[in-house]
């Protein structure tokens, strides 16, 4: 995909793994010194839970790799753009998000959207426990969630992360699951692949706050009565790509990474860097209704 930004002309390549990991060190061997920036998909290389900074070994190990090229996962815009769209959607009439019942399907991945949330009202469930480790609790207050990751993060962590996440034709995969916790929302948000792994039949009038979706997708939550689709990255080409390909157009277009602050566990993405580049570039949240929303 060819692309005019800012005035730059970029070349955007997604190149799929299938999960594979050896697959994935070699495309990164290939284009260290050849990308102006590599944006990893399907793996977190941290999680922000509390103030704390956790790392995927697995996904630290395959940045390491690149000597050249910067290497990021999405995570710190997560941190920031998904807090701006949250708090746009609770001023928005169309989808009037605040003190809505809201089933973010992981939040560790996302605390900057668990956040803010919890912060314009909403009640929300946050499905860490059930979405990645197949566990039935539902957490329902940030301090839980907050304990529960700093007890887990430092294990789950060092795990490959196919444990965690669906990989590969997993992604394909649709095995009801968790109806009741999916009845009860509102609008269902986080990482779309969760949110389709167990997916129910029908979804009347939910609203799907995601990105990472292709037309495909979206006819599916269609048929399935969802009654809007909001997605927080532009839609390009059909598809709205995950963060960690809009943070890499943002690092080539930069012609550097955003820097870290803080220190020890307490490390922060500089968060000027992506609010500067938001507003840059423009920005703003997909919204798009199909039903008759979540009233």
């Amino acid at each position: 995909m060819i692309m005019e930004w800012d005035g730059q002309m970029l070349v955007i390549e997604r190149i799929g793994t299938d999960g594979d990991v050896r697959r994935a060190m070699a495309a990164i061997r290939e284009w260290d010194g050849r990308a102006a920036a590599i944006g990893l998909g399907g793996i977190d290389r941290y999680l922000y839970v509390g103030g704390r900074r956790y790392v995927f070994r697995q996904a630290e190990r395959l940045a390491r790799l690149a000597h050249n090229t910067p290497v990021v996962d999405g995570s710190g815009l997560k941190h920031t753009l998904e807090r701006r769209v949250v708090r746009q959607l609770a001023e928005d009439p169309q989808v009037a998000l605040r003190r809505k019942n809201v089933l973010l399907v992981s939040a560790v991945d996302r605390f900057g959207m668990a956040e803010t949330l919890v912060a314009e009202g909403c009640r929300v469930t946050f499905g860490d426990l059930m979405f990645g480790l197949g566990i039935p609790v539902p957490l329902h207050s940030l301090q839980t969630l907050n304990r529960m990751g700093h007890v887990l993060g430092p294990v789950v962590t060092q795990l490959p992360i196919h444990w965690l996440y669906p990989t590969g034709q997993r992604q394909e995969q649709i095995r009801p699951k968790y109806r009741r916790v999916y009845r009860r929302a509102d609008v269902i948000a986080g990482d779309f692949h969760y949110i389709r792994r167990h997916l129910p039949e029908r979804l009347e009038g939910v609203w799907i706050l995601t990105n990472t979706v292709t037309r495909e997708d979206e006819q599916l939550l269609r048929r399935r009565g969802a009654g809007g689709l909001i997605t927080t990255t532009p839609e390009w080409e059909g598809r709205s790509f995950g963060t960690n390909v809009l943070e890499a157009v943002f690092v080539a277009l930069a012609g550097e990474p955003p820097a870290l602050l803080g220190s020890g566990r307490n490390l922060y993405p500089d968060e000027s860097f992506y609010h500067y580049w938001l507003e840059r570039l423009g920005v703003r949240p997909r919204i798009t209704c199909w039903g008759a929303g979540v009233d």
